[in-house]
Formats: structure tokens, C-alpha cells, sequence
């Protein structure tokens, strides 16, 4: 019965456990799965065995597909995308064909849907607020260029979003009981979330220094830093079996990375910084195309995210940042609200300070962009009891909403252009 009991109380954590949850549920998974369906049937985009990087956005889909990705940057990636390829080719009769490419597609737009149900859930569950607004701040979400790009893209960072959405939600639910994260479920989290992205596996201990008493106790403290060893451990195994225990390839592997992808100076670092790591996960800017090679001897069109070229998308950036902030110093005492700057300073760290793909930081959204919505219903439940700067907040979100619905649609329109001059 206990087995029982919690395989259902897991259930409930993942997917929709009220009529509400599933209808956010069912609202996106129509809508990215209208996408995604469209373009998997009548493009090659997705998928195609020329093309292994920067078909679009840098994203690496047949390489991610093939291989799992770059084992110093995504260590044991390569077990989950064998498992993910092989039920594809199973469904289309071993080939990589528009079947094959409407099933990744629907991995895709399972996972970044049940995404935006941990966002809603932690929104009506966690901050508690009004059904409104937990609506209104999760559609906002849905609606960012991230969402829109990974719910058809299969790569590291569409099941990242996920996990880190799933794993934020549960230890915020641990902390609001003032309950201790279990050894098991932070070990699974540190190897899922570790394993796709190795640098996120920071992310999985930052909610364990949280845990109520943890620094009063000594018992407390040597439990959480057991529990933090154990998955240190378990993930490190892991990590050298998936390389033969040939350690040294990874400090050699991981210099000539950031050597490769630190080093671009075609552009301004501050217009990289709000151009790319903070607005193109978001707000999509204009695009460039670019003629692109698979070292094989095949040529192809790779389109690329360009630098804001109007005033506008700047000034939409810049509110966003000021109520994220506004947020942040409004709820400053919030142990929900430090666990979630403290993972997205993690990522300016490594983006915007160490400049480790700067140039493409857009692509890197779904290690963080999920901190904006949870930020903003910090913000709007830390006003709950001042109805005038509520309404304020209400219409500065509604006409950021509106822009943002405009602007990624009007992208979205061209990104179709450039599928049918070069994908069909």
C-alpha cells in the first residue's frame, strides 16, 4: 500500500491533478501540438540526416538525437536520447521519416507542456495565488520564444526545462512543509537534470541549504551534506563509466569548449547580454540567415537570432527585469524567491560573466526562463492586499503579454518563410 500510495502521489506531482491543471494542460498541448505536428509533416527541419548542428538557433537536433550531445557538457545524455531514438524509429518502422519526425516533435510538446503545468502549479500552489493570475502569468510564460522553439525541438534543453520546472516545484513544496528533501529523490534529480546539462546539477542542491534548521542543527546539516555526497557520487560514477573512467579527456574536452564558444567578439558584449541571454529567450529578435556545411561536403541555410534592431524590444526587456527585480528585493526574506535567483545567477555567471556562449545564450533558455513567471507571482502575491498597485501590475503584465503575443507571432510567420524557401 505504501509503494502504491507514493507511485500516485508521483503521478500527481507530474502530471495534472485537478480539472484545472488539465485543462492548461490540454490548451497547450493542442496548441504547441498543432506546431509542432505542422512542421514535423511538412518540413525536414526537425530531423534530417545531413544536417547534425544550426539548421535553426544553433540547436543540435540529429546530433542531440544520435548521440545525446558532447559528454563534458552533457554527460549521460547519450543513455537518455538512445531510448528516445529508438521508440521514434520504433512508431515509424525504423525510419527517419515525417513519422519519426512527428513523434520527436511529440516528445517535445509533451514535456514543454507538462512544464507550463509545474509553472501553473507552483503558481496557485506555492505562492497561492488567485486563479486569474495563475492563468494570466502561465499563458504569459507559454508564450515565450523558448516554449514556442522547444515544444517541437528535440534537444537537451526541452527535457531540461522540464526536470528543473518539475524539481523546483517539488522541493518548493518540501520547504513550505518544512520538510527535508529525501536522499532518493535528490540523487534521481541530481543525475536526470546533472546528466543532460552537468552544470544544472548545482541547481538540485541550492533548495537542501534552504531546508529549514539546517544551520542550527548538526544533525541536520550532516544529513544534507550526506545526501549531497551520495548524489555527488552517484552522478560522478556515472559520469566516468559513461567515459570509461578516461577522466582526463574531460578537462581537455571542456577547455577546447569554452575556448570555442567563449571567444566571439562580432558583437557587442551588452548587446549580447540583453539581445540574447535576456531577450531572445523570451522576445524573439529579427533573424539572418547563414550558409552553413556539414563538413561532408553538403551546404545548407542555418537561420540565426540577431541583435534587437528596434527601441521597443528593449524597453519590453527592461520592464521585465525591473519587476523581476522588484520582485526579488520586495520578497528578499523568501527562501522561495532566493532559490530562484540563486539558480539564475548561476547562468549570468556562466553566460554573461565567463561568456561561455554568449553569442547563442538564447538557446540556453531552458536552464533559466522558467525563474520569470515564478518571479512575477512572487510579485503580484506580495501586492495581494494593495488592489491599486495590483491593477498597475495587472496592465503593465497585460500589455507586455500583448506585445509579446505580436511580436513572436510576427517572428513565427517568418521562420515559416524560412522553412519553405529551404525545408520542404
Amino acid at each position: 500500500m505504501a509503494f502504491k500510495s507514493k507511485l500516485i502521489n508521483i503521478l500527481k506531482l507530474i502530471f495534472p491533478s485537478s480539472f484545472i491543471e488539465l485543462g492548461v494542460f490540454a490548451f497547450f498541448i493542442i496548441c504547441y501540438g498543432i506546431l509542432g505536428s505542422y512542421i514535423a509533416i511538412n518540413y525536414r527541419i526537425i530531423f534530417d540526416d545531413r544536417i547534425p548542428w544550426d539548421a535553426y538557433f544553433s540547436f543540435d537536433n540529429r546530433s542531440i538525437i544520435m548521440t545525446g550531445g558532447s559528454f563534458e557538457r552533457h554527460p549521460l545524455a547519450y543513455y537518455f536520447f538512445n531510448w528516445i531514438r529508438e521508440l521514434a524509429l520504433l512508431i515509424s518502422d525504423g525510419k527517419t521519416n515525417d513519422t519519426f519526425r512527428l513523434t520527436l516533435a511529440w516528445f517535445s510538446n509533451l514535456v514543454i507542456s507538462l512544464g507550463l503545468v509545474q509553472i501553473f502549479k507552483y503558481i496557485k500552489n506555492i505562492i497561492s495565488l488567485p486563479l486569474f493570475f495563475s492563468l494570466l502569468i502561465t499563458l504569459f510564460f507559454g508564450l515565450f520564444s523558448t516554449n514556442i522553439i522547444l515544444s517541437f525541438t528535440p534537444e537537451n534543453f526541452t527535457y531540461t526545462l522540464f526536470l528543473l520546472t518539475l524539481f523546483n516545484y517539488y522541493a518548493a513544496r518540501k520547504i513550505k512543509k518544512e520538510e527535508k528533501i529525501p536522499a532518493i529523490p535528490l540523487i534521481l534529480a541530481g543525475i536526470s537534470i546533472g546528466g543532460l546539462t552537468v552544470t544544472n546539477i548545482i541547481k538540485v542542491f541550492i533548495p537542501v541549504a534552504f531546508e529549514k534548521g539546517l544551520f542550527k542543527n548538526w544533525k541536520k546539516f550532516g544529513n544534507a551534506i550526506l545526501r549531497i555526497a551520495l548524489t555527488c557520487i552517484c552522478f560522478i560514477l556515472l559520469y566516468l563509466n559513461r567515459i570509461d573512467f578516461k577522466y582526463k579527456t574531460i578537462f581537455s574536452k571542456t577547455n577546447s569548449q569554452y575556448e570555442k564558444f567563449s571567444n566571439v567578439k562580432s558583437t557587442p558584449t551588452w548587446d549580447m547580454i540583453s539581445s540574447y541571454f535576456f531577450g531572445g529567450n523570451i522576445l524573439f529578435p529579427s533573424f539572418i540567415i547563414r550558409n552553413k556545411h556539414n563538413m561532408k561536403g553538403f551546404d545548407f541555410k542555418g537561420l540565426f537570432m540577431a541583435v534587437y534592431t528596434s527601441w521597443i524590444p528593449y524597453v519590453f526587456i527592461s520592464i521585465l527585469l525591473i519587476l523581476i527585480l522588484w520582485s526579488y528585493f520586495k520578497n528578499f526574506k523568501s527562501k522561495f524567491v532566493q532559490i530562484l535567483m540563486i539558480s539564475f545567477f548561476i547562468d549570468i555567471i556562466i553566460h554573461c560573466i565567463m561568456r561561455f556562449g554568449l553569442h547563442t545564450s538564447y538557446i540556453y533558455g531552458g536552464h533559466f526562463v522558467f525563474v520569470y513567471p515564478l518571479l512575477l507571482g512572487w510579485l503580484f502575491y506580495s501586492y495581494k492586499s494593495s488592489p491599486k498597485i495590483l491593477s498597475f501590475l495587472t496592465v503593465i503584465l497585460g500589455l507586455l503579454f500583448t506585445y509579446l503575443a505580436f511580436n513572436n507571432y510576427l517572428r513565427m510567420t517568418e521562420f515559416f518563410w524560412f522553412l519553405n524557401q529551404y525545408y520542404q
